[in-house]
């Protein structure tokens, strides 16, 4: 054990409040320790009962313009942009609760989340972090988008973004993830869209919570914000912290190789069904620290894998 890698949670209690992206309603989000292998559990504070939705691929129930959880008649909306940055941070088990159904967008990327966390801390747990290790091809595609899983010493993210638009265009960014490079490359990325959607997200009930506060918006010939972006790239680098929350829905941290190319949250659960329908392309391993500075991986013996895996 002691030269494993152990699982994490908070070191206290982070809380946050703000404006709602879609339902345009004030909501609050507390997030505590949560106890070894539970992984991330909302818990609705303002329903009789206090329900909880575990953060699973299991219990998405809708992906058009965000990632949405319910389960048991109990809804968790947007919870991409908070699971990315616990899943950034290093984070393995929490609970968050939550007053509203759907999580504040903040400034619309993930740095206040990361910073609430940094200000409280992590702490080791007395449990080794188990990974889901890809040990051949995984792959989905629809509609001209696709997104793939392959071996690799390492998590890494590979996107590609192509818009028919003169201020976004194709974008291309690999990202070889550690928590000091997410908290510093990928969670300051904001939310973005065109302004010309903007009406018809709000004749759908949405973007009701939508401001230049909260959202990079991008018309014909500008980027609308005060201050225009906070990098050139922020497109693509906002994809690709979505897809670290999304793929935090799998309950387990993954030793593998995104690619994603013009993916979304639909994209993304496609892909992760594919991976618990393909048991035999991934193992279960846990993280070993030498002395050399290097991780290496020891596989689990097949009763505590089946075990993890049931749990999947």
């Amino acid at each position: 054990m002691d030269n494993f890698v152990r699982q994490k949670t908070l070191g206290g209690t982070a809380e946050f409040a703000g404006i709602a992206l879609h339902t345009g309603q004030e909501t609050s989000v507390r997030i505590l320790p949560g106890d070894p292998d539970t992984g991330y559990r909302f818990r609705r504070t303002d329903i009789s009962g206090h329900p909880e939705v575990e953060a699973s691929v299991h219990n998405i129930q809708d992906t058009l313009l965000a990632t949405s959880l319910g389960f048991n008649g109990a809804a968790v909306k947007t919870v991409e942009h908070l699971l990315s940055a616990m899943a950034g941070c290093g984070v393995d088990n929490a609970v968050i609760e939550i007053k509203g159904d759907e999580i504040p967008i903040m400034d619309g990327s993930a740095a206040p989340f990361v910073r609430g966390i940094e200000i409280v801390g992590l702490v080791d747990q007395e449990v080794p972090k188990r990974m889901l290790r890809i040990i051949d091809r995984i792959e989905v595609s629809e509609n001209g988008a696709s997104a793939s899983l392959v071996p690799s010493d390492s998590f890494q993210v590979s996107f590609t973004i192509d818009f028919d638009h003169p201020l976004v265009g194709r974008q291309t960014l690999d990202f070889d993830y550690t928590p000091e490079f997410f908290m510093k490359e990928i969670a300051f990325a904001r939310t973005f869209g065109f302004l010309k959607d903007v009406q018809a997200m709000v004749d759908k009930g949405l973007a009701l919570g939508g401001s230049l506060e909260n959202a990079v918006v991008v018309g014909d010939d500008r980027v609308l914000n005060p201050g225009g972006l906070r990098c050139e790239d922020e497109f693509v680098r906002h994809k690709i912290l979505d897809t670290i929350g999304d793929l935090s829905l799998l309950g387990i941290p993954i030793i593998g190789a995104y690619s994603g190319y013009k993916a979304g949250h639909r994209i993304n659960r496609l892909l992760m069904q594919e991976v618990l329908k393909h048991p035999d392309r991934w193992d279960l391993v846990l993280v070993e620290e030498k002395g050399d500075g290097l991780s290496h991986y020891l596989q689990l013996d097949e009763e505590a894998a089946q075990q993890v895996a049931c749990a999947l």
